[in-house]
């Protein structure tokens, strides 16, 4: 693992953009970003639409360091190039940002209450990959609907399980399970979430990973996670909220740092000139700069 990559996670101050979007989620981005399915008209195409606006992104001035810790990729963008630079490696040798990968396969069907990880019989292939490209660290999502314990602990368990075997492949895991933010009991989700997390976390012996979380409903929830010794960050997805609903909620929760994949591109359009594409694109990343480091201790 990359000592100056994993010094910059632990204490750099900034957040971690998620240009992740696989294929499920992928035309949702597009039309967001103003191009419409009838722009395309085969999936090689989206996938060429959707690194065009990640690139565009990553390549912008106002993408920096200084505000930005790291990005999460998706595979086909791991394997594609910016500028005849692989996209991870131009993020880390061009821009000083760490690069990540998520690793699933989206989710299983929901059982229990949850959805959790489907089948990765390829992840020792994807793990070969990433490290012949300078990946950091992984991610992966699963999905809680409703506060069952059995499918929370269900996904807890999977969660750690595939954790330990990106640990032992020289790899951060983001581990990543996020309560639906449209719970009809999302804070009893939380407190059982919680309690299953910090009980996995006494399996790893000397060893850190990282949490993706839902923005909790009571202010600092999630601080005694932030702050257990192995625990590198924890970072908060925006699950659907606005990016100023999520900013708003973010300040509230000290020790948290975002890591905002729609709340992030918001605002962003294909339409738009570079000048306004990078004025757009700086006031949505100053926001959740700001949202994420007024708390840091």
């Amino acid at each position: 693992m990359n000592q100056e990559q994993l010094n910059r996670m632990e204490v750099g101050q900034g957040f971690i953009a998620a240009l992740d979007q696989s294929g499920g989620s992928t035309p949702k981005a597009l039309k967001l970003y103003g191009v419409d399915e009838s722009a395309y008209s085969s999936e090689d195409q989206m996938f060429d639409l959707v690194h065009e606006m990640r690139a565009r992104i990553i390549k912008s001035p106002v993408f920096t360091k200084d505000r930005i810790l790291g990005v999460i990729l998706f595979e086909m963008t791991m394997n594609r190039t910016i500028d005849g630079i692989g996209s991870a490696e131009f993020l880390w040798q061009k821009k000083g940002i760490v690069p990540f990968l998520k690793i699933d396969n989206g989710l299983a069907d929901e059982s229990d209450d949850v959805q959790i990880l489907k089948e990765i019989p390829e992840l020792t292939d994807r793990l070969s990959k990433a490290k012949a490209h300078g990946i950091f660290g992984t991610k992966m999502r699963s999905v809680i609907k409703r506060a069952n314990p059995v499918g929370i602990a269900k996904i807890v368990d999977q969660q750690f399980h595939i954790g330990q075997e990106i640990l032992d492949a020289g790899f951060m895991p983001i581990l990543e399970p996020e309560v639906d933010i449209k719970s009809a009991d999302k804070s009893k989700s939380e407190e059982l979430l919680k309690g299953a997390l910090l009980k996995g976390l006494e399996s790893l012996g000397s060893e850190k990973v990282m949490f993706k979380l839902s923005l909790p409903t009571i202010p600092g929830f999630y601080t005694e996670l932030a702050e257990h010794p192995n625990v590198l960050r924890v970072v908060a997805l925006s699950g659907g909220y606005s990016r100023a609903e999520s900013n708003s909620i973010l300040v509230k929760n000290p020790k948290l740092i975002a890591s905002f994949s729609r709340a992030l591109a918001e605002g962003l359009s294909a339409q738009q000139s570079d000048v306004e594409f990078d004025q757009a694109l700086n006031e949505s990343i100053e926001s959740i700069y700001a949202a994420s480091v007024n708390k840091l201790q």
